[in-house]
């Protein structure tokens, strides 16, 4: 037998890498700690430090790259979007990046429904290129934003529709690949040849016959098989669709075609490195329907599915309710579900077998969904499970392990009954769910992956699970491949002599063991290589509290298990995560890559500096902080707060940067400033000393200053009854002419009331509701705090300021001033004691960004103190105190067309859902954007910042304005958003409140 190459390259000559691939390629080489630390890890258990990142521009570039790597004894990864869950997308020898440069849809032939593509393009896009032509590619996982397809082709990924379309396998034509000594090879069919040794044609998943035999493939694969026909046709287990594991070394027997293009697919780039595909393309149904059969428990589901598939469904799916946040809200009654898709030349068809498979699947109920927006819906609930599963219904974090296995669909019930006794006896929980109809079992468990005690359970269940799935006459991997995960149960699958073919045919591919070394054959053992072990075993001191992960830092950034929904280039009308990547394209600059980073800062064996880490803090700097991945990402992953603390950590004890100081204290500065506004405005207007203002304070001069109200919320309260209008309170009152500092009397609608003495109700009559004046509405925008003093009393609300300062310490957070902010939060708690003591209390916070602060940031700062818990579950959105404090108001009827935007705070820990009643309620037609703005508070002001703001706001916001019809209203909670608004596109926006407010005269 070869000798193989060691996973761990030849240190004694890479220091002349960087440089070799310098004169070798045109496209990057990137040995920075920053490319190897993004790259450590996929979305498995295990983690590997790389020599460095290559992303080739062409084929050229791949076999030049091969050739250096070649020279300099180092291994080479082949990597798409590393969501791979069984650790084949990590190494440590070179990765080469197939998403910067090698990503485009080549080509797509409607006439023979085939598609040219590189390895590094992402499925949605050829789905977008296929879609004009009423064509798709069929395998869909639920990665499809994100995989590529060399990914795809890697694992012989599958998805949702294989039940109806077939596996990656089943859909490809036709292969170029290039080998680790850099020999070319075309991978496609050849024909079949009968018992006579005849050809006859050879069909694949589109159906149509191919004649031509390349012999693709090294000399010595064809000697091979015809040497060990016996074994290859009895070796592999029958009536297994979704068969995975090892080589498919099947695909090249006489009888079959032989197809290499088949047998490369799920070899883990393992073989060759893949350089283009063809691939076939099936015509997607006019019409869908979902039916979605409730079920006792997944076992039954489970025994359910197999006799639906004589009904020719696209898809049968499998979950249980532990995967369902939130409820079981829109779904059929019972405990576990079947989703199963139909498809028909009208809606009508779609529909009646829809209807046929919930009167065939004895479910205990059953519904039938056909509208987009449901159905989108309910997928996406299914399709956030890998990231939904990893933490169980009572929070402890759940792990890949036997993430994919598969056996024949009939006996798949029968499993899922064994299988779940298996994890009663070891003490473990996870919930299945995934491809029923093929028979495919997703799950994560609750492995302990950090105590020896832990990592020693989760081998033993590991090898007891491989024996069950094997008793059913199963495959380790039904979807995802081997990788480290699983690699050294084959045996037990296949035996040592299928198993020993496997390393034969590895070594006429790769004779010098340099393509991803440790994975499939002579694979490195399950358990180590865990991404875990290099983590600190005590938690780290910080500032934030984590509840939902024990209070421990390294908890909360384990979350990020790397499925990459952060990635995804295209966001839906209601996302916003993550909004840098999108524009930037950059690892760096998803929520994963600066997670991956933040691992590597608390590993401290690749990023050495800890908190003050140069890496972590310039991927950290373009994170808008906007919270996106709070909501949208499956996991919860919070970046925001993880750039607040750290930022907190890196400054600690020096000098921050100008912004900081100018923009992290805002509060302070209005204050000072609120008295000059006129001088200070006219000063703002003046563009040359405004630059040099906004330079001297580390300030993009990109922008101008925003003006300050002449008269500032409070005094304008004070001074007015509060229904005076934004021209009056912004300008043409003189500094200083209104009283400040007394009390009006009761009665006005909008006074400042006293607060009440210890243990009294609040004053006056009505329900009282404290509406909050946070800085921007204070000092900024007075008109929609006016706005909203008039809309609460109307509804028949008794709206109170509150005595003293308030201040929900956003900008302290948003910069990483986390002393600072706790004590103006705990200054604030101070304030409010007295209302906070009152059962009932509603806080309205107008600005969307502090009723985020308050809401979230607050108890976790302060989790020592009681009120900050009392205080964050009073605060309430403007549509939400007035949905819930006065649900019989009637809103008056606008009638308008609006346009606008969700504040991504909002989205990501408010929710909005209280804000499109109330402007359907008020005939306000139309929807507001998703993603993000762009500005995000300070960012968009930051200097060096301003083009990825803009950027930003040019993906959903600025086209939704610039298609608008004449007479569009446009919407904007957020201060922010308006700002962007007013200075991209010119247009003035408002609250919410201030359009009510309109209509009531």
């Amino acid at each position: 037998m070869l000798t193989p190459m060691s996973d761990h390259p030849q240190r004694a000559g890479t220091a002349g890498l960087p440089a070799a691939f310098a004169r070798a390629i045109r496209g990057d080489a990137d040995f920075s700690v920053t490319a190897r630390a993004l790259t450590t890890m996929d979305a498995s258990n295990y983690r590997r430090v790389p020599v460095g990142v290559v992303a080739p521009r062409d084929a050229e570039d791949v076999a030049a790259a091969l050739e250096v790597c070649r020279r300099y004894g180092v291994p080479v990864v082949p990597r798409g979007g590393g969501t791979s869950i069984a650790g084949q997308a990590t190494g440590t020898g070179v990765v080469l990046d197939f998403t910067r440069h090698m990503n485009a849809v080549v080509d797509v032939d409607p006439e023979t429904r085939t598609a040219v593509v590189q390895p590094g393009a992402v499925l949605d896009t050829l789905q977008r290129a296929a879609r004009p032509h009423g064509l798709v590619f069929g395998p869909d996982p639920s990665t499809h934003s994100r995989c590529t397809l060399g990914g795809m082709i890697g694992n012989n990924a599958c998805g949702a529709h294989s039940v109806a379309w077939g596996t990656t396998a089943d859909n490809v034509r036709s292969l170029s690949v290039v080998t680790y000594r850099g020999a070319v090879h075309r991978l496609e069919r050849a024909p079949a040849r009968d018992a006579s040794g005849r050809g006859t044609p050879a069909r694949g998943a589109s159906g149509q016959g191919r004649e031509r035999d390349t012999g693709g493939g090294p000399p010595g694969v064809r000697e091979l098989v015809e040497g060990h026909l016996a074994a290859l046709r009895t070796g592999y287990p029958p009536g297994l669709p979704r068969r995975i594991s090892g080589y498919a070394l099947d695909a090249l027997l006489p009888e079959n075609g032989p197809d290499p293009a088949r047998a490369y697919c799920g070899s883990e780039g393992t073989l060759a490195v893949l350089t283009e595909a063809t691939v076939s393309l099936v015509e997607a149904p006019a019409a869908r329907a979902l039916a979605v059969l409730g079920y006792a428990d997944e076992s039954d589901a489970a025994d359910a599915a197999a006799g639906l598939l004589p009904l020719g469904p696209l898809t049968v799916e499998g979950m249980a309710d532990d995967l369902v946040p939130g409820g079981h809200g829109g779904l059929p009654r019972g405990r576990a579900w079947l989703f199963v898709e139909t498809g028909g030349a009208t809606p009508a068809e779609a529909r009646s077998r829809a209807r046929a498979v919930v009167r065939a699947g004895g479910a205990l109920d059953g519904t039938v969904v056909d509208d987009p927006a449901g159905t989108r819906a309910l997928w996406r609930v299914r399709e956030d499970a890998a990231g939904t599963a990893t933490r169980t219904r009572d929070g402890a974090e759940a792990w890949p392990g036997w993430e994919d296995c598969a056996v024949p669909p009939a006996r798949l019930g029968a499993y899922l009954r064994d299988f779940r006794g298996l994890l009663t006896a070891h003490g473990l929980r996870g919930t299945p769910f995934g491809h029923f109809g093929d028979g495919c079992v997703h799950v994560r468990i609750d492995f302990d992956l950090v105590s020896e005690a832990g990592v020693r359970r989760f081998r033993a269940f590991s090898e007891e699970v491989a024996a069950l799935v094997v008793a059913h006459g199963g495959s380790l991997s039904g979807e995802h491949g081997d990788g480290q995960a699983r690699a050294e149960l084959l045996p037990r699958m296949y035996g040592d002599e299928l198993v020993g073919l496997f390393g034969r045919f590895k070594d006429l591919w790769d004779p010098d063991g340099g393509l991803n070394p440790g994975i499939l054959v002579r694979p490195h053992r399950l358990d180590e290589n865990l991404r875990f072990a290099v983590l600190p075993r005590e938690p780290v001191d910080v500032v934030f509290g984590y509840p939902e992960d024990g209070g421990d830092f390294a908890g909360a950034v384990r979350r990020c298990v790397g499925v990459a929904k952060c990635r995804t280039e295209e966001p839906g009308p209601s996302s916003v995560m993550c909004p840098s990547y999108r524009v930037t394209g950059e690892e760096a600059h998803s929520t994963r890559g600066r997670a991956r980073l933040l691992h590597e800062m608390l590993a401290g064996e690749l990023v050495r500096d800890g908190w003050r880490s140069r890496e972590v803090r310039d991927a950290l700097d373009l994170c808008l902080a906007c919270k996106g991945c709070r909501s949208d990402c499956p996991v919860g992953v919070d970046m925001a707060t993880y750039k607040a603390e750290f930022l907190h950590h890196h400054y600690a004890g020096r000098l921050r940067p100008r912004a900081h100081y100018a923009l992290g204290r805002l509060p302070q500065w209005l204050r000072l400033a609120s008295p000059f506004a006129g001088a200070l405005n006219a000063l703002g207007r003046a563009r040359r000393p405004a630059s040099l203002v906004l330079r001297a304070a580390g300030l993009t001069p990109e922008r101008p200053l925003p003006p300050l109200a002449r008269v500032t919320f409070r005094r304008g309260a004070e001074a007015d009854d509060g229904v005076a209008d934004a021209e009056r309170l912004g300008g043409g009152v003189p500094d200083g002419s209104l009283p400040g500092g007394g009390l009006p009397g009761e009665g006005l609608p909008g006074e400042v009331l006293p607060l009440p003495e210890q243990g009294a109700p609040p004053p006056g009559g009505g329900a009282p509701v404290v509406l909050w004046p946070d800085t921007f509405t204070e000092y900024l925008a007075p008109e929609a705090g006016h706005a909203a003093l008039r809309v609460l009393r109307t509804a028949g609300l008794r709206p109170v300021l509150p005595r003293g300062r308030v201040c929900c310490g956003l900008t302290y957070l948003s910069t990483g001033q986390l002393d600072r902010a706790r004590r103006v939060l705990r200054r604030t708690l101070d304030t409010m004691e007295p209302w906070l003591a009152h059962d009932g209390l509603t806080v309205t916070v107008l600005e969307p960004s502090c009723a985020a602060a308050l809401r979230s940031d607050l108890p976790e700062l302060l989790g020592d103190d009681p009120r900050a818990a009392r205080l964050a579950g009073a605060v309430r959105t403007f549509a939400a105190t007035l949905e819930e404090s006065a649900p019989d108001w009637t809103p008056p009827r606008l009638d308008r067309v609006i346009a606008g935007q969700t504040h991504c705070h909002q989205h990501a820990v408010l929710g909005d859902a209280a804000e499109r009643r109330l402007r359907e309620r008020a005939g306000l037609q139309g929807g507001l954007s998703g993603g993000c703005c762009g500005l995000a508070g300070n960012f968009g002001f930051e200097k060096g910042h301003f083009g990825i703001s803009a950027a930003c706001a040019e993906e959903q916001l600025l086209p939704s304005v610039r298609s608008a019809e004449p007479g569009t209203e446009f919407l904007a909670d957020g201060y922010s958003c308006r700002t962007q608004l007013a200075h991209l596109a010119g247009v003035r926006a408002r609250h919410l409140a201030e359009i009510i407010a309109d209509a009531l005269e």
